[in-house]
């Protein structure tokens, strides 16, 4: 599959087709995506990495930024994790810096705290690719870093209270109707034991007077 060719898929005018289109070419490339990475897990580092940079491009077309960020991520530590090797490979500042900012923007908090640490550590570790990144241990930048990343943690705790508060929610929804047909429940059980127990008593008065009646000599 070429880029070309997603592109004319995602080309049509007919925007319930597109939106149709668009859902299944997501399907498609996250199911071939597992598959093909677990094929080339013995492949060469380069190998890996066209593949990574092949599937991200292909997301980002087709407009899935969760999976998009999650492969940048994994492109991401597979270069540093190579970067020993080939200093070129390591991810700059700027690289997470911008994965950082997009990751916030686009909802994904966690991951753009991880991104802040991996910018802070590429700094204070002076694992800069390039001379040019030395502006980056000037104290703004890392003050900025790290407003972010709080930021970040701010909006993930937000965000973590908000979904547990939801599922409190459903959880309280599905049980009330439960809670209120036990309570239905005993409420005609006790209404029917009372009116049966109400009977029994009156037939009982009943019984006595006539027995009464029976015993007065006439």
């Amino acid at each position: 599959m070429t880029f070309s060719i997603l592109e004319a898929a995602l080309a049509s005018k007919d925007v319930k087709s597109a939106a149709e289109i668009r859902s299944a070419l997501k399907e498609f490339l996250r199911r071939e995506t597992l598959a093909i990475i677990r094929e080339t897990s013995e492949k060469s580092f380069d190998h890996k990495l066209l593949i990574f940079d092949f599937f991200v491009r292909a997301f980002a077309l087709i407009g899935d930024v969760e999976n998009w960020l999650a492969l940048r991520y994994e492109a991401f530590l597979m270069r540093d994790e190579n970067a020993s090797y080939d200093v070129s490979l390591g991810v700059s500042v700027d690289e997470w810096l911008a994965f950082a900012e997009q990751s916030l923007d686009n909802g994904f908090y966690s991951v753009a705290t991880k991104a802040c640490d991996k910018a802070l550590l590429c700094i204070h570790g002076n694992n800069l690719v390039d001379s040019e990144y030395e502006d980056f241990h000037h104290e703004s930048t890392i003050e900025k870093i790290k407003r972010m990343k709080d930021y970040s943690m701010i909006l993930a705790s937000s965000k973590s209270v908000q979904v547990q508060a939801s599922n409190y929610l459903k959880k309280k929804n599905v049980e009330q109707p439960k809670e209120q047909n036990s309570v239905k429940s005993q409420t005609r059980t006790s209404g029917s034991t009372l009116f049966r127990n109400g009977i029994k008593a009156r037939n009982l008065r009943k019984l006595q007077e006539l027995q009464c009646l029976q015993t007065v000599p006439l």
